[in-house]
């Protein structure tokens, strides 16, 4: 299961609930498991820890992967409600341990905190809109965009249904050879749905794909390398012939606007597509043989720096796993416009990220991977390597734009990586500081802060000067 040697697991409110939704008392279940009642009272009650027989044995009763009981799911939530009871609305901080307590045995009460706070922020936003000068101004209920985010997010980053399908039309194609995907692919549009693909032509457009259905043309841009190409005729491909595939886990994530679902559609088609490219099995076996080397698999399978990371981070397939990668796509004003994790990092959504974190400063070394180990303020420490990638820039007028992408993962699986040889990985003055961003960062010696740190009163002495820009009195 990947998890540290040693490590305990206490998982009683998770088996509580399993038991009662399955409709079984104590007696029951014990029974079912091959245990005592009073040693199954005491497991739930966070007296004993689930040891590995055990863990198997509830994993078998009730269906589930053994992952379910992985800590990565409380440890987001206690991220969550961290932020939720950061904010200067909820009066005095709250320790991290009685938060990550209340994660950990009250999961649906920390559920409905969270929510709370977030129904807070939305009110205190049209508020704020009513109340500005402008009667005109529009009141959105939620940023379809974020919403679609946190929807791939509490899925971990992979849907298995489409890995299965996206390996099998690959088989089927004989996609395994590089620079003769989008071949393939356009032929399976001609036979099957009629569709002639047609090069636009090269005036500025922002369109990389244009499909009109009444005429039966698929235009692409021009500018497409020949990875990008295949990778929207393999999206095309899945919005025609794989609909509800796409549509059934947006229907069942019940997100709020019809703009959040068409665009958790489009993003599961180019899940799809990412999929059909580099197919599970081939593409983690080689990922495993070449040591994680992002540009061998971009020459491997013909495809681009930032969707191979992006590919990385779904490799979740149970009982065939990957490295468990958090991937990201930032701007140079730390703007996050995508985030996936298919571990337990967690990406604030308040008060930005932390300037500290090395996805920023490979703004600095243009096409250079740099890397990072990284410490998070609860003593975890993740490994990480991030490189600019660019967009647009055909004709001269063309808009262009700059992005940094980062992967990153525990530092425990950073051996597996070829970008760590020669990184003293374990030497403590090695790893960088850093938060979640400054609104719920709880370091107080930080000299790169925003805003004062979550937790303490701020100090304020004419008297004094120091390289901390908010320095707080800790004892009061």
């Amino acid at each position: 299961m990947g998890r540290p040697a040693g490590r305990k697991i206490y998982a009683h409110a998770k088996l509580r609930r399993l038991r009662r939704e399955r409709g079984m008392n104590q007696v029951e279940l014990a029974r079912a498991l091959g245990l005592s009642t009073s040693y199954l009272n005491q497991i739930e009650h966070s007296r004993r820890p689930l040891t590995a027989p055990v863990l198997l044995r509830i994993a078998e009763v009730f269906g589930v992967d053994p992952e379910f009981f992985s800590e990565a799911g409380e440890e987001r939530l206690a991220t969550d409600l961290r932020a939720a009871l950061g904010d200067e609305a909820c009066g005095s901080p709250v320790p991290g341990d009685e938060i990550a307590d209340v994660a950990r045995d009250h999961p649906e009460v920390a559920r409905a905190l969270v929510a709370l706070h977030q129904r807070y922020r939305d009110a205190s936003e049209r508020v704020v809109a009513l109340a500005s000068p402008e009667d005109t101004a529009v009141l959105l209920p939620a940023e379809p965009h974020d919403e679609v985010r946190d929807f791939f997010y509490a899925h971990h980053n992979h849907f298995a249904a489409l890995e299965t399908v996206a390996e099998r039309t690959a088989e089927a194609l004989g996609l395994g050879r590089v620079g003769r995907a989008a071949d393939a692919l356009t032929g399976r549009l001609a036979t099957r749905h009629g569709i002639k693909v047609l090069q636009a032509g090269p005036e500025r457009s922002a369109d990389a794909r244009r499909f009109d259905a009444d005429s039966g043309l698929l235009l692409l841009s021009p500018w497409l390398s020949e990875g990008q190409r295949a990778f929207q005729l393999a999206t095309q491909l899945a919005l025609l012939e794989h609909g509800p595939l796409l549509t059934g886990p947006v229907e069942a994530a019940g997100l709020s606007s019809p703009q959040a679902e068409g665009l958790a559609r489009i993003g599961l088609a180019n899940y799809f597509a990412g999929a059909l490219l580099m197919p599970y099995t081939a593409f983690l076996a080689a990922a495993e043989r070449l040591d994680y080397d992002i540009e061998l698999l971009q020459a491997r399978f013909g495809v681009g720096f930032e969707t191979v990371c992006h590919r990385l981070s779904t490799l979740q397939r149970t009982g065939n796993r990957g490295v468990p990668f958090s991937f990201l796509r930032a701007d140079r004003a730390g703007n996050i416009s995508k985030r996936q994790s298919a571990t337990d990092f967690h990406f604030s959504r308040l008060g930005g990220t932390c300037p500290l974190w090395t996805v920023y400063e490979a703004f600095s070394s243009p096409g250079r991977i740099l890397t990072q180990v990284a410490e998070m303020p609860d003593g975890k420490k993740y490994f990480w390597i991030a490189r600019t990638v660019s967009r647009g820039g055909f004709g001269h007028h063309a808009p262009r734009a700059d992005f940094a992408v980062a992967l990153g993962c525990e530092l425990r699986h950073a051996p597996r990586l070829v970008y760590a040889q020669g990184i003293a990985l374990h030497d403590a003055g090695a790893a960088t500081p850093i938060g979640l961003g400054c609104r719920i960062c709880e370091r107080q010696d930080c000299a790169q802060r925003a805003r004062p740190p979550a937790g303490g009163i701020l100090s304020v002495d004419p008297d004094l000067r120091t390289h901390v820009p908010y320095p707080v009195i800790t004892d009061h």
